[in-house]
């Protein structure tokens, strides 16, 4: 049984690369970069997960793990001891501001509602607002790029209004980067769990809703539909989350998330299925 999950593990590892592989190809990253990069996180994860007694696991036990050479794995460890940790869980500063300005009652109106704020000023402006959660972020800056994403308009000349409680980048940046890896490792950690939970352990909530069969010229009503509907879920679960806020440091990250599923057909394939069905004509 060990070996079948081996081998089905290895065979579902190319399932998802695919999509990991596409955008390094397309950021420019190579196969070294990828490698090393893979290389430091396996001595990484072998070493703050399988030592004794929550202690971290030795050189010895590590190069066993993962395959490595022990002064690979000398070497990998030393030069990640003096980088930083990473955050979990990143969340952009255009979010952060959102974020900001639909939660801190500095910036709500008497309903309780994100209100209108002046451009410049003190307390209770956009400036304010962006001086709170995104510092050192400019001003004007951080307005451009809430304005081409499509989540702020300017209204009576000064002042700015929120159209949109969530901030998607317009195209492939920094910004984008950060959230894609963000959320591949939480849907990543979730099936992890699900995979190699004790039988004392939940289960965590892992659900897709698929049809293979459907017309392609639905496609812009699904969109449109998973744009509102998931929206408005996700909403919900903000709101949820935010009413159980504790200031204790007894706390988890907690949250869920929603995606789009479109498999987009191999390129040339029907082409090639168009050769294979066309009759063979005779010899000459």
């Amino acid at each position: 049984m060990a070996v079948r999950a081996h081998d089905l593990v290895r065979e579902g590892l190319g399932q998802i690369l695919e999509p990991l592989v596409l955008v390094l190809l397309k950021s420019g990253v190579s196969w070294k970069e990828f490698a090393d990069c893979g290389k430091a996180k396996f001595v990484q994860v072998a070493t703050e997960n399988f030592g004794i007694r929550d202690r971290p696991t030795n050189i010895s036990r590590v190069s066993i793990l993962t395959g490595l050479d022990r002064r690979d794995v000398r070497k990998i460890r030393r030069a990640g001891s003096s980088q930083p940790p990473q955050q979990s869980g990143f969340m952009s500063k255009p979010t952060q501001v959102l974020d900001g300005w639909y939660h801190d009652a500095e910036f709500h109106d008497d309903k309780g509602r994100p209100r209108d704020l002046l451009i410049e000023g003190g307390s209770g402006s956009f400036a304010e607002l962006v001086r709170r959660y995104a510092p050192g972020i400019p001003l004007v800056a951080m307005m451009k790029e809430l304005r081409a994403a499509g989540t702020v308009t300017e209204v009576e000349g000064a002042k700015l209004r929120m159209l949109k409680r969530s901030y998607v980048p317009r195209a492939l940046n920094e910004n984008q980067i950060r959230l894609w890896s963000s959320v591949l490792k939480d849907m990543g950690v979730t099936w992890e769990h699900n995979l190699t939970r004790t039988a004392d352990e939940p289960s965590r909530f892992e659900r897709r809703a698929i049809n293979l069969k459907i017309d392609r010229k639905a496609v812009p009503a699904f969109q449109s539909f998973l744009e509102e509907q998931g929206m408005a879920f996700l909403e919900r679960i903000d709101d949820w989350l935010s009413a159980h806020e504790t200031k204790d440091d007894d706390c988890v990250r907690l949250g869920a998330g929603v995606y789009y599923i479109e498999d987009a057909p191999m390129r040339g394939t029907k082409r090639r299925l168009q050769r294979a069905r066309k009759p063979m004509g005779r010899s000459p």
